[in-house]
């Protein structure tokens, strides 16, 4: 159990940023600064891939409505990252199940990502970029300061990572009526191109 923690830490922030989550912990693994994390996250390929998806996802996360196509697309992505990380965590610390591992670290992560994935839709109703340019750095910024907590107090990050998720959840009900507004649109932008393709 005393992995869960930073699993709980890792499944979170792996919901809103999977690549930040692989690149870090490799890491702070790669130079010694945690022995918590397994080897197969500090290898110098997965540290490159991280990099280079992480600096695709930070392009593509600033543009309006490609954020959202981004979101769809990762629905898999994210939840997946956050199981796999917990459960190698969870194969290096020996003190819980890879198992249960997984099924904490992938659905904290597709929580968080499915609250990521609802301010955004509230924010592109929003004819300005600005504000998907500041979310997106906050959120990067968070994941980063987040993480680093969780390697050298565990605990204190997994309490942050819950209440984040708690206010996200409350956020994401708060405004949804703009993201049935969001969705809405779109569903008449794609009839609009439909029928002027026929």
């Amino acid at each position: 159990m005393e992995a869960l923690p930073l699993i709980f830490t890792a499944g979170w922030a792996s919901g809103v940023n999977a690549y930040a989550v692989v690149f870090l912990l490799g890491i702070f693994g790669a130079t010694g600064l945690s022995d918590d994390v397994p080897e197969a996250l500090q290898r110098t390929d997965v540290l490159i891939a991280a990099a280079v998806l992480f600096l695709i996802e930070a392009v593509a996360d600033k543009i309006p409505y490609l954020d959202t196509f981004w979101d769809a697309v990762h629905t898999i992505v994210r939840p997946a990252s956050g199981a796999v990380v917990a459960a190698l965590l969870a194969g290096q610390d020996g003190s819980l199940s890879q198992l249960a591992a997984g099924a904490v670290g992938g659905t904290t992560a597709l929580v968080s990502h499915l609250v990521k994935a609802g301010t955004r839709m509230a924010i592109n109703t929003s004819p300005e970029p600005a504000s998907n340019i500041v979310m997106s750095v906050a959120e990067d910024t968070t994941v980063a300061g987040i993480i680093t907590l969780a390697i050298f107090y565990p605990i204190a990050a997994a309490v942050c990572a819950g209440i984040l998720l708690l206010i996200g959840v409350i956020l994401v009900v708060l405004l949804a009526s703009r993201i049935r507004r969001y969705l809405v649109r779109r569903r008449q932008r794609r009839a609009a191109r439909q029928a002027a393709a026929a």
